[in-house]
C-alpha cells in the first residue's frame, strides 16, 4: 500500500485540502492520503494556530465520508516541533509494509532546502508536488522519483481570508469550507478575537 502524507496546520481545513487529497487517490499515485495535522509547524511562527484538538476535530469533520482520505493525529505523539522527516521515519518504523510519500505544494518545494533532512526526504519518500499560485515548476528539473501534479485542482483558497470570515459574525459561509467545519468553528468562536480556544 502507498500512503500519501499531506501535512499542515489546517487552520482551518478547507475544500482545497480535501479535493487535492481525493485527486491524488483518484489518479492512482496513492492508495490513501493522511491529512497530518501539525501540532507545531517549525516554519510557521507568525501567529499561533487554533488549538490542536480543535484543528483535529475540524479535519475529522471535513474528511468524514471521503474514500481513502483521513485525518491523522500521529504527530501529537512526537516531540515538538513537528519535523516532517521525523514524522515519516516514525510512520515507516511503525508501518513497515506501507510505502509513504510526501505531499507538498510547489512553494514548499522551492523552499525545500530549508527543510531538515531534505535530501533524504526526497530519496526515501518520493514527494508529490501540487501547483501553488505564482510558483512555476519545470517537471524536467525534478528527480525521477518526484511527481508534479500539473492537473491537480487549483483551489487557490486563503486560510487567512477564511479565518477573517469566521471571525465576522455577519459573514455568510463561503463554498470553500465544509459546513460542518464552519459550524464547529463558529460555535466555539475559534477565530474571534480573544477566543479562549486560541492556544
Amino acid at each position: 500500500m502507498t500512503t500519501g502524507v499531506f501535512g499542515g496546520s489546517f487552520d482551518p481545513i478547507h475544500t482545497g485540502h480535501t479535493s487535492l487529497a481525493s485527486h491524488i487517490v483518484a489518479c492512482g499515485l496513492c492508495d490513501r492520503v493522511l491529512l497530518m495535522v501539525s501540532p507545531l509547524n517549525p516554519l510557521k511562527t507568525d501567529r499561533p494556530p487554533v488549538g490542536f484538538a480543535d484543528r483535529m476535530a475540524m479535519a475529522r469533520l471535513a474528511t468524514e465520508g471521503l474514500p481513502a482520505v483521513e485525518a491523522s493525529d500521529f504527530e501529537a505523539g512526537l516531540p515538538l516541533p513537528s519535523f516532517t522527516f521525523r514524522t515519516l521515519e516514525c510512520l515507516s518504523a511503525q508501518y513497515p509494509d506501507v510505502r509513504f510519500r510526501l505531499i507538498i505544494g510547489a512553494d514548499n518545494w522551492i523552499a525545500f532546502p530549508k527543510w531538515r533532512n531534505h535530501t533524504e526526504l526526497t530519496e526515501r519518500f518520493s514527494p508529490i508536488i501540487y501547483p501553488r499560485p505564482g510558483v512555476e515548476i519545470d517537471p524536467a528539473t525534478l528527480p525521477a522519483n518526484v511527481d508534479y501534479l500539473a492537473d491537480a485542482p487549483r483551489n487557490d483558497i486563503s486560510s487567512t481570508e477564511l479565518r477573517s470570515l469566521l471571525g465576522d459574525p455577519e459573514a455568510a459561509r463561503p463554498q470553500l469550507i465544509d459546513p460542518r467545519v464552519w459550524d464547529y468553528a463558529r460555535a466555539r468562536g475559534l477565530y474571534s478575537g480573544g477566543s479562549p480556544n486560541r492556544r
